[in-house]
């Protein structure tokens, strides 16, 4: 009797830490839009477990997300960076609306995250920029306040910026570690 409780026991613990994994993986932390992420991430030299990072942390997936700030889609690219990101690439059929297509927005979100990584080199000052504005970033950098050296920031300024840059990097090391 004692032996078939133990057996019990342990296929029940099997069976939590297995659905356990599927409810962290599928409910909690998804890996949604591989094939679009996995392209743009490597046309753009990225990581894609940074780009879903991103997207986590920018609109948890919801492809019709529209923040306050008329940030649209995935990963929540307002109208005018939409138009700017539209043009240095060369996209002629742009419009607002294409900002809520899943692929559309993952290209030129990759294209974008890529251009502030080759601007700024250092990821906190990227992810940054990208919450921020690069503008605010240079700025930043330009304060002995923030920067020190010009090239790094000791200090973010803006709260929810901080907050976002820690919640990127805690995702994009939590991706790596469940999907790699």
């Amino acid at each position: 009797m004692k032996f078939r409780k133990l057996i019990a026991f342990v296929i029940l613990i099997i069976i939590a830490f297995f659905s356990g994994q599927y409810l962290l993986k599928e409910c909690i932390f998804p890996f949604r839009h591989k094939e679009a992420i996995i392209k743009y991430s490597k046309e753009n030299d990225l990581d894609p477990y940074f780009v879903v990072a991103v997207i986590m942390a920018e609109s948890r997936f919801e492809k019709d997300a529209k923040s306050h700030k008329n940030a649209l889609g995935l990963m929540q690219i307002t109208e005018g960076t939409g138009k700017w990101i539209a043009e240095e690439m060369e996209l002629t059929d742009y419009s607002p609306d294409k900002l809520y297509n899943e692929e559309y927005n993952i290209k030129m979100g990759c294209w974008y995250l890529n251009n502030l990584r080759e601007e700024f080199g250092e990821m906190d000052l990227y992810i940054a920029a990208y919450n921020a504005g690069r503008g605010r970033v240079n700025e930043w950098l330009l304060n002995k306040n923030y920067s020190s050296d010009g090239k790094t920031l000791n200090y973010i300024p803006y709260k929810e910026t901080k907050k976002y840059v820690d919640k990127v990097k805690t995702y994009y090391r939590i991706y790596k570690m469940m999907y790699e």
